[in-house]
């Protein structure tokens, strides 16, 4: 939850003689404020978007925001997850969204803090799971692409990135842990890229916690990323060199969310009444709702994520897919199917993403309604299963039930 890049609550557990199981908060409160992290990037001289920060002065950011030029993205200083972000195209909108993105922001994060960055039109979001130790040792464990997002939010993400080759994968990677070692951080945080279509790469953020999507990089090289971070809570060294570290094979995830994506992807709410998760070779199952659960408005509506492991990427999408269809969740509207279609779709297994591939595609991507005959078929094979069905066929005695309907 937001408590993992709470400044204050890592303080407040540190002070209270609790280990708080990741970096130290005064590293929290540098690298999980948007602001100041972009502040000591900037100084410390790695690539960054052109930006404006906002101030004391609403009108000098408003000033420095339009000198950027549109497209122009508006985002939170203090939180992530795609709330309180905007994307502006036309500057006589601006005054206008950054109202709106620091009400939005104050709401989720209670700090209504925004900055401005030039936004580069048809990006990939590239990030770098790093790790460092109490001794000054920092490493990654390579890279995830997170292109695939719908309203910011990720739903798909995979590793290796089919973007990037060696050198650039080199290039990231090793930038990303010069950006960890300049902060001297301490346990888990992924540093997140912008890659613009010429190849060039920007910070973004820093995510001071272990990621929703980190189970990818556990598949691709072997390595508990829960035990190393309460090992390195526990002042062990991390005790892996980074020639150590290799990425074996392909691996996806996918966000199983309770919501409808056929009706403007609206959430969606009830019991579990069956809950059965895909089983198969490199399958990963990660979910805590059982058969009987309640899923209310009140949580995140993710609910569940597949991940699959692969040979490589190919064999990968082919698996995630079967997986995917072999997830048995009734209760309740989910994405499952909408995951599916998003994977089969040409385009993204040829590995051409950026983050507007789901909106540029809604339509292909749109469910179909099964036909009379199989509606037909569901219907019948739904009453055939039915307990009450089967009880009534199965009561009646001999020789009346080979008898059928005759009467006499």
């Amino acid at each position: 939850g937001f408590l993992a890049e709470n400044a204050s609550f890592a303080r407040a557990c540190n002070d209270a003689g609790l280990i708080f199981i990741g970096p130290d908060s005064k590293v929290i409160s540098l690298m999980g404020d948007k602001v100041k992290a972009r502040e000591f990037i900037i100084n410390k001289g790695f690539p960054v978007a052109p930006s404006a920060i906002e101030e004391n002065d609403p009108a000098v950011f408003l000033e420095n925001a339009r000198k950027i030029g549109s497209p122009l993205l508006i985002k939170a200083a203090a939180g992530g997850g795609g709330k309180g972000m905007r994307i502006i195209r036309d500057l006589a909108e601006l005054e206008m969204q950054i109202d709106e993105a620091k009400s939005e922001s104050l709401r989720y994060f209670g700090d209504d803090r925004i900055y401005c960055e030039r936004y580069i039109d048809r990006p990939r979001h590239i990030e770098v799971q790093i790790f460092g130790d109490h001794k000054g040792n920092v490493i990654h464990l390579w890279e995830r692409e997170c292109s695939i997002q719908r309203r910011f939010q990720k739903i798909i993400e995979e590793t290796p990135s089919p973007a990037l080759s060696p050198s650039q994968r080199e290039q990231i990677c090793s930038t990303a842990v010069e950006i960890a070692r300049a902060a001297n951080y301490v346990n888990a945080g992924t540093i997140e890229f912008i890659m613009s279509p010429d190849g060039k790469f920007y910070f973004l953020e820093m995510n001071t916690r272990l990621q929703v999507e980190h189970p990818v990089t556990e598949m691709v090289t072997g390595f508990d990323l829960v035990a190393l971070q309460i090992n390195i809570a526990a002042g062990k060294s991390l005790g892996i060199l980074q020639e150590d570290i290799h990425q074996t094979g392909h691996a996806f995830e996918c966000r199983i969310y309770a919501e409808d994506p056929d009706n403007q992807f609206m959430p969606a709410i009830g019991e579990i009444l069956l809950l059965k998760p895909p089983v198969g070779p490199g399958v990963r199952f990660d979910c805590g709702l059982t058969s009987g659960s309640s899923v209310t408005s009140a949580f995140d509506p993710m609910i569940a994520k597949v991940i699959v492991h692969g040979q490589n990427r190919q064999q990968a999408i082919l698996r995630t897919r079967q997986a995917l269809r072999d997830t048995v969740l009734l209760g309740l509207t989910t994405n499952t199917a909408y995951l599916e279609r998003i994977m089969a779709h040409p385009d993204f297994t040829a590995g051409k993403l950026h983050t507007h591939f789901l909106e540029e595609r809604q339509d292909a991507l749109k469910g179909s309604l099964p036909d009379d005959k199989l509606k037909e078929m569901l219907l019948a094979a739904a009453n055939l299963a039915d307990r009450h069905t089967h009880q009534a066929v199965c009561e009646v005695p001999e020789p009346y039930r080979s008898m059928g309907a005759w009467r006499n």
